[in-house]
């Protein structure tokens, strides 16, 4: 199939974006070309391939795309490596480990890159493969190794252990370990889903969200007006990072009702959300986003050829940059509680932030837990003064 027209457009625009890979057809397969470190490590820059092992057809040009975000991402941070691109990333099993978990591991790997769907987009399963299980495994296989441990579920918590408690990387570590017990047919611990809790806030940290005073405050840090506007989004609507560039926003006009609709392209998809408090969309100067969305910061948000997790990437990164005090989920998380002390039915409230209501109580349990006892106390107290 001839893409010549397709990659024509979407190399110039890689090139206006400021990306010097490009996508090019050899055949009937499509490949990645640029600037990419010596294979051996030592060597100068230079232009080189990338096999992608995707055929040139209108699918493998949007998967390619993908993984020429990825590369590049790679590549911005200093984290490409030449062994994720060259064959299937290996495990690279540290030596002495014992018998049982190399084996074990080598076995989950094979079975991972056979499985039909993944034969069918080659490039697309080594990203997941070197992204969302790789380094768990790695990491398994290292604590297997310094102990010269078996494989056996002391084994899967202790890595699970290794990673903090309540942190993305907890939760995903749990999602690739479950998959490898799966694969074995060896038992999770009893405490597995207690302790493999990713989403959320530590219990250790419950108490350092940000007061609505810091909040105001900390929107004085940022001296550039689009991502005040975009914080000030976050702050009155407890929006995810990727979603403040994802909503229509034609409801923060003067007279208009307030309410955003997050849309359907998002991570949990469309749903509506309210102000919490209300007289911040003013105070945060929204208003203007009613007319104006053009105001917000000036962020890729082509899904041809992002993602929305680097869009998310940007807004965290942009946090960090201004060294505020908070972080973004720091911002959803209290509009959370917000809407806790204000009485909000949790079926609401968790609608509003696009998840279930069983990750919206167990994410803030504390804060439910303590409103319904004081309600109980308060009725109880009622009653007896009556």
């Amino acid at each position: 199939m001839d893409l010549s027209s397709e990659l024509i457009n979407i190399n110039r625009a890689l090139a206006g974006s400021g990306i010097n890979l490009r996508i090019e057809q050899r055949g009937r397969w499509l490949n990645l070309r640029g600037p990419l470190p010596c294979r051996k490590g030592t060597g100068p820059i230079k232009s080189q391939r990338i096999s992608l092992q995707i055929e040139a057809e209108q699918q493998g040009l949007k998967e390619a795309e993908r993984v020429l975000q990825l590369v590049n991402y790679q590549l911005q941070r200093g984290q490409f490596d030449w062994s994720q691109w060259t064959t299937k990333p290996e495990l690279a099993q540290p030596r002495g480990i014992a018998s049982g978990v190399k084996e074990a591991l080598a076995s989950f790997e094979a079975t991972f890159f056979a499985e039909p769907h993944r034969r069918r987009s080659p490039a697309g399963s080594r990203t997941t493969w070197t992204s969302a299980y790789l380094p768990y495994l790695r990491r398994l296989a290292c604590l297997a190794n310094n102990k010269q441990q078996g494989f056996d579920a002391s084994l899967l918590s202790e890595t699970l252990a290794s990673y903090a408690d309540g942190s993305r990387s907890r939760q995903q570590c749990a999602t690739a370990l479950s998959a490898l017990a799966r694969h074995i047919e060896l038992a999770l611990p009893d405490d597995w889903r207690a302790e493999a809790g990713g989403y959320g806030l530590h219990r250790a940290r419950f108490r350092q969200l940000p007061s609505d005073n810091q909040i105001i405050e900390t929107v004085l840090h940022i001296p550039n007006p689009r991502w005040r506007l975009a914080y000030g989004l976050m702050a009155t609507y407890g929006l995810r990072n990727h979603e403040v560039f994802f909503c229509d926003l034609s409801a923060l006009a003067k007279g208009s009702d307030q309410v955003l609709r997050v849309l359907p392209n998002t991570k949990t998809g469309e749903h509506q959300v309210w102000p919490f408090h209300p007289n911040w969309v003013e105070h945060f100067e929204l208003e203007q986003l009613g007319s104006n969305a053009q105001a917000l910061p000036k962020v890729n948000v082509d899904l041809n050829h992002t993602t929305l997790q680097q869009v998310g990437r940007r807004v965290s990164e942009q946090f960090r940059r201004y060294e505020l005090p908070l972080t973004p989920y720091n911002l959803r998380h209290a509009w959370a509680v917000r809407t806790i002390h204000i009485g909000l039915p949790d079926t609401v409230a968790a609608r509003m932030m696009g998840h279930s209501v069983a990750i919206h109580t167990r994410t803030y349990h504390h804060w439910i837990t303590r409103r319904d006892q004081q309600q109980a106390v308060d009725t109880a107290l009622a009653r007896k003064l009556s």
